[in-house]
């Protein structure tokens, strides 16, 4: 996972606006479905040797199969006049047999060649996807999530193009060679009687007529199974990850209410469209047997009349047989390509979202970073008709510990957010050493900060892997020092594997200890500013005082930001910024503002002569 997809999730956690994960509603209207297959062909394009494989393999075997029954024919004819004269041509019979033989045989084989290539290029169109969707996360804007779950987001690179890449392995092909044999089909049965051709062409258009209704009717119900599901899916994920909350708040017949709903929905467009899409098959079967039926009567007749002999009925019934085959073809390909569809409209939704500016032309390094930041005029809000930072002023000098307080909304967290570049000012800037955030890169800024937040991340890897995340030169011998800087080292050394056993959800860490770990990860980062917001709210008492020992240490020399609602842990700062409302009321070292008796002090007072927390 790269950096910046790290600081994403961590930002979202982050955010101090008050609410939780959101839900991305049903109604995002999706692009038409014209529209989105040529988006799909314009992956097919970059595969395009292995697609014209498999379509001239599947178009080869098409001609050789219908091929086959005007050879069949020739026997039959040849049988009948061998019988009439007494003089039967085996050696004839049986060489025209052996090339009906070799026909289906070779065809069989064009058929594996060409299934082989469309499950190479389906797959690589999945990957490609898979790819595009990774990317246009780090590319698009943090706010682009603040009313979208995470599990619509998974289900869209999950379920969506598992979706495209099935249905068009399944249905593109069978278009191809539907097509082909139909239109291969209708020739030879011209070629070979008009009548009974344009008898069979009847039902075939009449066919035609009927899927194209039905198609329409169904791919409503189609986009909506899609959507659905991506519901579904950001419900799970939002109701599980937040288990112990559900079950504490005794929130499970809500929970279940709710799930009941959206399951109720998603079986209904799953019925609905299942089966109105389902009706296209037994009708095409119905015109199909309809069609071979007339054929076959009227084929009859005109033998009777000796105006065809007996090798054209056999061929002709062949052809009729051939020749409806692709509607029922066309009809299971298109209720699959309907699937293919409506996930990739979702997935094309997502990809032309509006995304970051381009950031080529801006500054990618900065050499021998002082450590001065100041803050001119900053103003914020997530909505712009709300804003949360009015007019944010403030010069913090190389080296100074901030610390940053206040009641909850205050902006504290919005601000680093805001320091980081995780969402762009509305108005004045920020500067780095003079240099306005604005005239670097994302990566350029982040590369400035280490941050230890109040939501702890580990992902599943080893003790060392996790502590040395973003640092893939640093030593055993630094994550060590790093562990023991923060009281971790005794305890890591007792798991069975020390620094390489593998963390994961069957590992048995605190929150506390999982708390210590990013602590030390953010000392191995060794960047010149650092972020601790609520760094040490899952510790107790005891281990707090070891960890703040800690971070005096990884403070030193560094420019430092502490979000604190817990005062004790900021009295040493040297200066604190004291908010509300989105501006700085106060300013001063603890002392100071105690003596002043202003807002501080009245938050001080509470927390500790009332023992509330902030």
């Amino acid at each position: 996972m790269a950096k910046n997809e790290y600081e994403f999730g961590q930002a979202r956690m982050q955010q101090g606006r008050g609410g939780g994960r959101g839900r991305m509603a049903i109604a995002e209207k999706p692009h038409d479905m014209i529209g989105t297959l040529r988006k799909l062909l314009a992956y097919f394009r970059k595969f395009l040797p292995a697609v014209i494989i498999a379509f001239s393999c599947t178009l080869i075997s098409v001609v050789l199969t219908i091929f086959a029954p005007n050879m069949l024919s020739r026997i039959t004819n040849l049988i009948e006049a061998g019988m009439k004269s007494g003089n039967m041509d085996l050696g004839r019979i049986f060489r025209t047999a052996g090339w009906i033989l070799g026909f289906y045989l070779f065809s069989a084989l064009l058929t594996f060649v060409e299934h082989q290539m469309m499950v190479l290029t389906s797959n690589r169109i999945n990957w490609t996807l898979r790819e595009d969707i990774s990317h246009k996360l780090n590319r698009i804007p943090l706010s682009r999530f603040d009313s979208a779950s995470f599990g619509d987001v998974l289900s869209r690179v999950t379920n969506d193009i598992d979706s495209v890449g099935m249905s068009l392995r399944m249905s593109a092909n069978e278009i191809v060679s539907a097509t082909a044999t139909f239109l291969g089909c209708g020739i030879m049965m011209l070629i070979t009687n008009v009548w009974l051709a344009l008898v069979s062409m009847v039902f075939a258009f009449a066919g035609f007529f009927i899927m194209n209704v039905i198609i329409k009717k169904s791919q409503p119900y189609f986009r909506a199974r899609s959507a659905t599901l991506g519901e579904m899916n950001g419900h799970i994920e939002e109701i599980y990850a937040g288990h112990l909350i559900v079950k504490a708040y005794n929130g499970e017949a809500d929970a279940s209410k709710e799930f009941n709903r959206i399951n109720q929905l998603l079986y209904e467009a799953n019925w609905k469209s299942q089966f109105i899409s389902g009706i296209m098959r037994p009708l095409m079967t119905l015109l199909s047997n309809l069609g071979y039926v007339t054929v076959c009567v009227m084929g009859a007749i005109m033998v009777l009349n000796g105006k065809i002999t007996y090798g054209v009925i056999i061929a002709f019934v062949l052809y009729v047989r051939m020749f409806t085959m692709p509607l029922s073809m066309v009809a299971q390909a298109m209720t699959s390509l309907q699937t293919a569809v409506a996930g990739a409209e979702r997935i094309f939704n997502f990809l032309e979202e509006p995304e970051m500016e381009n950031e080529d032309t801006k500054i990618k390094t900065l050499e021998d970073v002082k450590g001065h930041i100041s803050f001119e005029h900053v103003k914020f809000g997530y909505d712009k008709d709300h804003p949360i930072i009015h007019d944010f002023s403030y010069e913090v000098m190389p080296g100074q510990k901030v610390a940053i307080v206040g009641p909850t909304g205050a902006g504290k967290t919005t601000l680093v957010n805001l320091l980081m570049r995780f969402y762009e000012v509305d108005d004045g800037c920020i500067k780095i050493d003079g240099i306005s955030t604005r005239d670097m890169t994302r990566e350029a800024v982040h590369d400035q900060f280490c941050m230890v937040l109040q939501d702890t991340w580990l992902f599943e890897g080893t003790v060392f892997e996790n502590v040395a995340y973003g640092r893939p030169d640093v030593s055993l011998d630094e994550v060590v020092a790093a562990c023991r800087a923060v009281g971790m080292n005794r305890f890591i050394r007792s798991l069975p594997q020390g620094y390489d056993t593998v963390l994961s959800d069957a590992t048995n860490l605190s929150a506390g200890q999982r708390q210590l770990l990013t602590i030390a990860r953010a000392m191995i980062d060794d960047a010149k500013f650092l972020i601790l917001d609520e760094a040490t709210s899952s510790v107790d008492t005891r281990t707090e005082q070891l960890v703040q020992n800690a971070m005096d240490k990884l403070t030193e020399g560094r420019t430092s930001f502490t979000i604190a609602h817990r005062l004790s842990t900021i009295r040493n700062a040297d200066v604190i910024l004291v908010m509300k409302d989105g501006d700085i009321v106060e300013t001063g070292s603890h002392d100071e503002l105690l003596e002043k008796g202003g807002f501080y002090a009245e938050l001080w007072n509470s927390q500790f002569v009332n023992a509330e927390a902030i």
